[in-house]
């Protein structure tokens, strides 16, 4: 028994990727796309898929929510996201800081890869966005430790969250020592364009030294 997808297809037709009018370095184009799935896209167009691969040479991937796209000095770029450090990709990182994110924005027909390495952003700016959430959400920080471990229902779940609440109702909720912010530093984009016929323009951009080279993969 079988679930057979091998009829199915779409012809991907709303747009192509030039090498004409592309600029020398990748951030005003991610910039540009980003942007543009912001406006257009249904969905959470800063959802992400990171994959990371830890000493175990398993790989493993999941999604996350991106909260920065910096253009960092010397041309880099830098993407900003938050987690438990506990978690299975903060083992994953510790172990193997070489990661990849991919965003796939299915309706604009475009998905973009983005590989280098990940460390760990200060505890300052960690606190400062930590703050920054719902208080609900600060909780659950708290409560989902260690991220991905095993626990025996959802009522101690909730129990916990309730007492963390109760415990914080008039006071500051203090950043934990097991979550915050990680940078991946970008080696390598890969920006997808959908075509017809199968005929998908790619368009990568590799740092060497300091320096972007372009160059153009086949589908």
């Amino acid at each position: 028994m079988s679930i057979d997808f091998s009829a199915k297809r779409l012809s991907y037709e709303q747009g192509e990727l030039d090498e004409q009018g592309l600029p020398t370095t990748p951030y005003p184009l991610i910039q540009n796309w980003v942007n543009e799935a912001l406006e257009k896209y249904q969905g959470e167009a800063y959802a992400f898929f990171l994959a990371t691969c830890g000493d175990d040479n398993l790989p493993s991937v999941r999604t996350l929510l991106m909260r920065e796209i910096v253009s960092l000095d010397d041309d880099n770029i830098g993407l900003i996201f938050y987690s438990n450090y506990d978690s299975q990709k903060g083992q994953d990182l510790d172990n193997n800081p070489n990661a990849e994110a991919l965003f796939f924005w299915a309706s604009l027909e475009r998905q973009v890869r983005l590989t280098g390495k990940v460390s760990k952003i200060s505890r300052e700016q960690s606190a400062q966005y930590f703050h920054s959430r719902p208080k609900d959400s600060q909780l659950a920080a708290w409560v989902s430790t260690p991220q991905s471990g095993v626990v025996a229902s959802r009522d101690v779940m909730n129990e916990r969250f309730e007492n963390l609440a109760n415990q914080y109702q008039d006071s500051e909720i203090p950043l934990p020592d097991f979550w915050g912010g990680y940078q991946l530093t970008v080696e390598k984009i890969e920006f997808w364009q959908g075509r017809a016929n199968r005929m998908h323009d790619r368009i990568v951009y590799q740092k060497n030294g300091d320096n972007w080279q372009i160059l153009r993969y086949l589908p």
